[in-house]
């Protein structure tokens, strides 16, 4: 297809990085995500083979566009002032390639890695052709450790609010820029969106930043983030020499050059941070690509699928003996490159990715779910309304009857970092069949009244 205008044409297969899963699965929180066309807009032909949304990523001095097609990946910056010259803007777009590169990990090959784990593990090997294209990025670890820091005890969608207002709050918005479809889905012109990078430690030091933080609903978590950021500006911001990143930034990225074990240690030494949540930045910023962050729930796949030895209560108790033992165990299945292959695994186990990689019913034109997600919007195969709407009567009724359930059902909608296992049971049924499903339930219940 013709390369967006505007933008730069970078040949990669989806096979190798597919942005809809990798920029939603819980690795990063500050991507904003756009769809390209809402169904509302009318009957426009939609190729197959063109991007059906637009990924944005706000950095310190750009704004970076992503939008991808089956085989290429298009990208886009957007600068605070205009380059002057041809040559300026040519070496500032080299720069967002060599970004990309290292941010998205490129260098490795991921279909030779998928080939590798599907030898190895056949319940992988399952999973390999529906959740392609999952590799880890490269990410800040400043950002990561404070977005990890955010994690406990959370879900994705709160994660990525509370890291949004952290942004809006103490960092100066770098530009605006409208969405890439002038219209939204009323047929309304749409208004510019404000982008704001990451703070820098320095201003997330301050002693008053956990009171603001906790009226912005960051809770115990507020002076966790405050209480880091000062312990690494005190140790690490003597130097002063004018440069983009902090020392206590730059200090961080030498933890990559550390073996596993020693850079841990560092990371634990910081307030709110775990075993899980040092694992969890050790693979997604530092390099430590056999790191494999463990909860119960990954112990439970491990004992499920892995032959790991079931405990004998009930729920078992994350000690360090036993989060070594799923480590080990899982790290002997999947090799050097372990804490990748788990994240393919923890992706296939969200809830939110339930529909992807399934075949749609549906044309390949946007359908009314990316209206309805917006821009929080999965972009995975659409899935249009399967049935007609009920009545007013019988949706009455059927609120009646089901309200309980319908509760249970918004509770469970909330995507944790903590996955269950309905990927994994190798008989998950069709959208559409558990559509289905429920409707019946419904009508058959309302019938009865």
């Amino acid at each position: 297809m013709a390369t967006p205008v505007g933008f730069h044409a970078l040949p990669l297969p989806i096979v190798q990085l597919s942005l809809a899963a990798v920029l939603k699965c819980g690795q990063s929180f500050r991507w904003s995500i756009f769809p390209l066309l809402y169904a509302s807009h009318g009957d426009i032909a939609v190729s197959p083979t063109s991007p059906t949304h637009e990924y944005r990523f706000c950095l310190r001095d750009r704004l970076v566009c992503l939008r991808q097609s089956p085989d290429t990946l298009f990208y886009h910056t957007v600068f605070p002032e205009v380059p002057t010259s041809p040559t300026q803007k040519a070496l500032k777009e080299a720069e967002t390639l060599t970004w990309l590169r290292d941010y998205f990990q490129l260098d490795i090959d991921l279909m030779k890695l998928y080939e590798d784990w599907s030898n190895r593990d056949p319940v992988f090997n399952k999973l390999r052709s529906r959740f392609s294209g999952i590799r880890m990025l490269r990410q800040d670890p400043w950002e990561n450790l404070v977005s990890f820091i955010c994690s406990s005890n959370n879900n994705i969608s709160r994660i990525t609010k509370m890291v949004t207002s952290l942004c809006k709050h103490y960092s100066p918005p770098l530009l605006s820029l409208l969405p890439p479809c002038q219209l939204d889905k009323l047929g309304e012109n749409q208004e510019p969106e404000s982008y704001h990078p990451f703070p820098p430690p320095s201003v997330l030091a301050a002693p008053e930043v956990a009171s603001v933080l906790r009226s912005l609903g960051f809770g115990y978590r507020a002076e966790f983030i405050q209480r880091t950021a000062a312990m690494l500006v005190t140790a690490h911001d003597l130097d002063t020499a004018a440069d983009a990143r902090e020392p206590s930034e730059k200090w961080l990225m030498t933890l990559r050059d550390l073996d596993t074990s020693e850079a841990r240690e560092e990371l634990l030494k910081f307030i709110g941070v775990g075993r899980k949540v040092a694992d969890c930045i050790l693979l997604m910023s530092l390099d430590k690509r056999e790191v494999i962050p463990v909860d119960t729930h990954v112990q439970q796949i491990a004992v499920k699928h892995y032959g790991l030895r079931a405990s004998s209560g009930t729920k078992a108790n994350m000690t360090p003996k036993l989060y070594d033992e799923v480590n080990t165990k899982l790290a002997k299945v999947w090799g050097d490159y372990a804490g990748w292959a788990h994240s393919v695994l923890f992706t296939a186990d969200l809830k939110s990715f339930s529909s992807y990689g399934l075949p749609s019913p549906s044309s390949p034109a946007i359908s009314a779910d990316a209206e309805s997600l917006g821009k929080e919007a999965i972009a995975v195969p659409p899935t249009p309304p399967l049935t007609p709407s009920p009545s007013p009567i019988k949706r009455r009724r059927a609120r009646e009857v089901t309200s309980q359930p319908e509760q249970a059902v918004a509770i469970r909608d909330e995507e944790t970092l903590q996955p269950d296992d309905s990927s994994f049971s190798g008989s998950a049924s069709s959208l559409a069949d558990r559509v289905k499903k429920r409707r019946r339930v419904t009508v058959d219940v309302a019938t009865k009244l």
